[in-house]
């Protein structure tokens, strides 16, 4: 069964009201490639701005979820709230949230799993630095972040995951073709071994680093990978020509 093409817009903390707004207002207007399931995830007080004006068939995303359903959790945002208010995803476990606020494994695999215990869809990060890769620690780092998940949860119909080696995001720097390739093709590998074929053949594997208009055709074409996590090419036009990257 072929994989639906993912296109995911980490708006991270940019934009304001009429920012955003012109933004979705390009998104419904432009020609997407049907084929293609598309995502955004604005910060967190824009999310209703956004389900509110965006065309039915672009979903939205938050940028992060707490792992209680309610409670005295100052700042925080549950997976019940969330799906309350139209938000059918959320990231989960990007590297700045891994590395500025010091999330562990064990945690973002815990709010993973209420994610999906809560009915949202999750974008699960995981990735490598600069100094892991060149130790040739890249496919141990991103599995030990992976496992943690599934000692958590076995059901990864709802999960997507989005390889972003940290030395890519936001640097201009992207992994060539073939490290991506390589890099998916062993997660793909390792489900296979940890949590079942099926999960294997039907995850998404998204990319993500530095994924622009230049570098999406020929990163499209790879067997495993399934589409994109955009960061700051999301916030412009040429995100639409992501999106039909696979068209």
């Amino acid at each position: 069964m072929a994989r639906q093409f993912f296109v995911g817009g980490n708006f991270k903390m940019n934009g304001t009201i009429k920012s955003i707004q012109d933004i979705i207002h390009h998104l419904n207007e432009a020609k997407l490639d049907p084929k293609t399931e598309v995502v955004i995830a604005p910060p967190a007080l824009y999310l209703l701005l956004a389900r509110e004006n965006l065309r039915q068939g672009i979903e939205v995303a938050a940028q992060n979820v707490f792992d209680k359903p309610n409670g005295a959790f100052t700042g925080e945002i549950s997976a019940e709230q969330l799906k309350d208010s139209g938000i059918g995803w959320t990231l989960a476990g990007h590297s700045e949230r891994r590395v500025i606020m010091g999330e562990q494994d064990n945690f973002i695999a815990s709010k993973t799993k209420a994610a999906l215990d809560g009915g949202l869809g999750v974008i699960l990060c995981v990735g490598e630095t600069l100094e892991q890769r060149e130790n040739n620690k890249t496919i141990d780092v991103v599995t030990t972040q992976l496992k943690a998940v599934a000692d958590q949860t076995k059901d990864w119909s709802k999960i997507v995951i989005a390889y972003e080696p940290v030395w890519a995001i936001g640097t201009g720097k992207v992994a060539s073709t073939e490290q991506a390739q390589e890099v998916h093709a062993e997660i793909r590998k390792w489900l296979s071994s940890a949590v079942s074929q099926d999960a294997s053949e039907k995850t998404r594997i998204i990319y993500g680093g530095s994924v622009s208009e230049k570098n999406c055709r020929d990163l499209a074409q790879q067997a495993d990978i399934d589409g994109f996590l955009v960061g700051g090419a999301s916030l412009k036009p040429a995100f639409v020509d992501i999106i039909n990257s696979k068209a």
